[in-house]
């Protein structure tokens, strides 16, 4: 795994095609509903910041 200057950390996961594509059709959505562009990768981060409650640590 790679450590970036900014405290981020950069991992690789498989997940079925069809989660994929699922994820990016409900990505599409919320970038409506938002305003602001939103992809399922944002979507994944959120996911496991809610179910693990998770500090923020994107805004620091």
């Amino acid at each position: 795994m790679k450590n970036f200057k900014n405290g981020n950390t950069q991992i690789n996961i498989s997940i079925p095609s069809a989660w994929k594509t699922q994820l990016e059709n409900i990505a599409r959505m919320e970038s409506v509903d938002r305003g602001r562009t939103i992809t399922f990768l944002d979507l994944m981060r959120e996911a496991i910041q809610e179910k693990f409650q998770l500090e923020d640590v994107l805004n620091e």
